[in-house]
């Protein structure tokens, strides 16, 4: 389906019926992220998701976004289609809207699921500055015209290695710097409905620490690592993952 939020053509999907669980997907991504939680899901609760501006089928912001921009739009989103969640889901970029909009009370869920969340990167201030230093010194010795053919092979390993979407941001590249460079540490304290975290233990791009540190610092957080599983976590143990969403909800 499409509606116009803000002159921004919205794709979203409005599934089920009962209680309204909000999802929303993660950077690079689109709705359809969640595709293989949804049936289980849609008989106990009315799903509402969306392509986020700029991704899957959703028109790109006119102009360079930050977070509290996103957190604007999904308000006013939420206002076109008549829809107040009860309960909100989000994975990683889709969570650190959720950690952002739900501590300073623009959305008001009972409960909040947060999968593979981002938003917690005061602790790896320290390995992004060894990253900035290795891209300089990589720079450096790649403009040497023997080495230059080097330069982007270099470069995509570096950005990889460091968990970072930057190089595939395309025209959301400002924005996404803009995002990622706003630390939500010291936000989650204020959070207080109750939050389930759930994780994959081998996800490189949010390692389980950043979990532990959610875990501690909110008032009311339970976390499940999932052993074996990557920042999709989602997908790769949907039936798990599913169930444990309804007992948690209900």
């Amino acid at each position: 389906m499409k509606v116009i939020v803000d002159n921004i053509a919205t794709e979203y999907e409005d599934q089920g019926t009962g209680p309204v669980l909000l999802m929303l997907h993660g950077w690079k991504d689109t709705l359809h992220t969640f595709d293989a939680l949804v049936p289980s899901l849609t008989s106990n609760f009315r799903i509402v998701r969306l392509d986020l501006p700029g991704f899957g089928k959703t028109e790109l912001p006119r102009l360079t976004w930050d977070l509290d921009d996103y957190i604007h739009f999904l308000a006013s989103f939420l206002k076109k289609i008549e829809c107040s969640p009860d309960y909100m889901l989000g994975h990683s970029f889709g969570a650190r809207v959720i950690i952002k909009g739900v501590s300073e009370h623009t959305f008001v869920p009972k409960k909040i699921v947060l999968i593979s969340a981002a938003g917690v990167t005061k602790k790896r201030y320290l390995r992004s500055t060894i990253y900035k230093v290795i891209a300089k010194i990589g720079k450096f010795f790649t403009a040497i015209p023997l080495l230059s053919r080097f330069r982007p092979i270099l470069r995509r390993n570096l950005y990889n290695s460091a968990g970072s979407d930057y190089l595939d941001a395309g025209l959301l590249k400002e924005t996404y710097l803009r995002v990622i460079n706003e630390d939500l540490s010291n936000r989650v304290s204020n959070i207080a409905v109750p939050t389930y975290l759930i994780w994959g233990s081998e996800d490189s791009s949010t390692p389980v620490s950043d979990a532990q540190f959610l875990e501690n610092e909110m008032k009311n957080a339970q976390l499940q690592v999932f052993e074996g599983n990557s920042h999709f976590v989602h997908q790769e143990e949907h039936e798990k993952i599913s169930q444990a969403i309804k007992e948690f909800l209900k």
